[in-house]
């Protein structure tokens, strides 16, 4: 039993790991650019509201739109190796 619930909490912080891997490429882009706008505006004094949100926007969905083939290839990885363990877990 204590190799059992080795192997979940291996899975679970896998699952962290690959969350956090494919989350930060797009949250960091939408950090800077948000920085960016940020400081354009406080350089310039224009405080227009969707001047900060529509460079973010299409920052993040070019990001997404770019990195999509290898964000599914780790989730095919991850989804096999967890189907994987299912057949030790004595669940299928």
């Amino acid at each position: 039993m204590p190799e059992l619930d080795l192997q979940i909490t291996d899975l679970a912080r896998e699952l962290l790991l690959t969350a956090l891997m494919l989350a930060a490429p797009v949250l960091l882009i939408g950090l800077i650019v948000g920085l960016a706008v940020s400081l354009f505006q406080a350089l310039t004094s224009v405080q227009e509201q969707t001047m900060s949100l529509i460079p973010k926007m299409f920052a993040v969905m070019l990001v997404t739109l770019l990195l999509l083939a290898p964000a599914l290839q780790i989730m095919r990885d991850y989804t096999f190796r967890v189907l994987e363990q299912l057949q030790s877990f004595g669940l299928s």
